[in-house]
């Protein structure tokens, strides 16, 4: 009987993965066309990565705030209150802490448009020396940096439909940022000069689509409420408690990534670009099952643990590594045999020529190395943080990072800008290896037979 339960429990999952990861593919396909068409049109030169840079230093905030920190912290007290307040304290948890997440986020886009060359430089300093190259990138942040604030709105309408079960919805809405870059690179950059700017109209428009798109679904589960600033509400206090320390343990992976960023600013043109296409194909199998494990996961974590059912804990736990496993170790494979066909396959169009497919090969194979550790962070993490244990993620991150520093300098020099990617994925499987250490010995974790 119990072995049923756990079977129906298990089945579940299983089919609310199944839902994300059907979405996320969508999403993720969408995405390698949106990436075909940009690397078609605009190649991997200059401006390309001027943009890059330019879209992905608010991508790596809203990782940190939003499907990162925020999300790990927001969910497990959102949880809590499901089952254990009335609707209406539900109801005035999401709107203060939409009311004081969006408050904070605004100051903070703000901020970043007027000075957008100093973060250009921060983020970017080898662009420096190249004035045409950092003033574009520089302009297309001031486009670019409010998606953090509209995205950052949306994940977490995205948590609460989640935590009602509508895992569909929130799975769904990445495709309206990729329509939308698509539809930017296509229709609008022959109107516009340089025509690589339509790409930061694209993503601000984005930014507006799927935070609107979202509102009619929160409403049908009657918790679309008017924002307000509630610093001093009790719960809101337990989420900023829980979220500053996570913003820097479970983002680990994204601040190397951007650590490769920074360096590869330095290198010769088209590195940035090189990373980032490698990066986005090792993101295909990381977001369609990795991230889409860990979404289901999170809160089924959450209610296990509020119910102290510790051996429930560790069947869901142990599922999800095993599903990584069966899954990731075939995918890493693949990134790591196939990468310089699928980047031909994919994007040696127009003005990505072969030289680049080379370049981006070695680096996608450097990524595909590390998958698996991408992957097992991604489901591990949820297992401290539905305990809002948010400290021993944290030191695991500052070992990861400062690994990933020590690989970066070792290798940046021999192998440029896949020593980068391998310096990365070596940090990632240590990360992932002392999150499942941590928590074996802790004992939430086992192995089932």
């Amino acid at each position: 009987m119990k072995n049923e339960k756990s079977g129906r429990k298990q089945g579940g999952l299983l089919r609310s993965t199944g839902i994300v990861s059907l979405f996320t593919m969508l999403s993720r396909v969408l995405g390698l066309v949106r990436d075909v068409v940009v690397a078609n049109v605009f190649g991997a030169g200059g401006g390309a990565d001027a943009f890059f840079v330019a879209f992905k230093i608010p991508n790596f905030f809203r990782r940190l705030f939003a499907e990162g920190a925020f999300n790990q912290a927001f969910v497990p007290v959102l949880s809590e209150y499901r089952s254990q307040r009335e609707q209406v304290e539900v109801r005035l948890l999401i709107s203060y802490t939409m009311g004081s997440l969006g408050g904070v986020l605004m100051v903070i886009s703000l901020m970043c448009v007027v000075f957008a060359p100093a973060v250009t430089f921060l983020f970017a300093p080898g662009f420096h020396d190249m004035p045409e190259k950092f003033d574009l990138a520089s302009d297309m942040l001031r486009l670019t940096f409010p998606y953090l604030l509209l995205i950052s709105l949306t994940a977490m309408l995205g948590s609460v439909l989640n935590s009602y079960g509508r895992f569909a919805i929130p799975a769904f809405t990445p495709v309206l940022l990729n329509l939308c870059l698509i539809g930017a690179a296509l229709l609008v950059s022959p109107l516009m000069d340089p025509p690589i700017i339509a790409l930061a109209w694209g993503v601000l428009a984005a930014g507006v689509v799927q935070l609107v798109f979202q509102f009619p679904f929160v409403r049908q589960i009657q918790l679309l409420s008017v924002p307000r600033w509630g610093w001093s509400d009790p719960g809101v206090k337990r989420i900023l408690a829980l979220m500053l320390p996570a913003m820097f343990g479970v983002s680990v992976a994204q601040i190397n990534l951007l650590l490769d960023t920074v360096l590869a600013s330095f290198l010769v043109d088209g590195s940035v670009s090189w990373l980032y296409y490698s990066d986005r194909l090792m993101e295909l199998p990381l977001g369609v099952f990795g991230i889409a494990i860990a979404t289901v996961i999170l809160p089924s974590l959450s209610r296990k643990h509020a119910s102290q059912s510790v051996e429930a804990f560790s069947q869901t736990l142990d599922w999800a590594v095993r599903m990584v496993l069966l899954i990731g170790l075939p995918a890493a494979l693949a990134l790591v045999v196939l990468a310089a066909p699928l980047l031909v396959t994919l994007f040696q169009y127009g003005e990505f020529s072969a030289a680049d497919v080379d370049r981006a090969s070695l680096s996608l194979q450097a990524y595909g190395a590390g998958l698996l550790g991408f992957m097992l962070v991604k489901v591990l993490a949820p297992g401290y943080f539905a305990r809002q244990d948010t400290k021993t993620p944290v030191k695991v991150g500052i070992k990861a990072m400062v690994a990933n520093m020590v690989f970066n300098l070792a290798l940046i020099v021999p192998l440029a800008h896949v020593g980068l990617a391998l310096a990365t994925s070596l940090s990632a499987l240590l990360n992932a290896f002392l999150l499942w250490l941590g928590l074996r010995r802790e004992g939430v974790y086992q192995a089932q037979p």
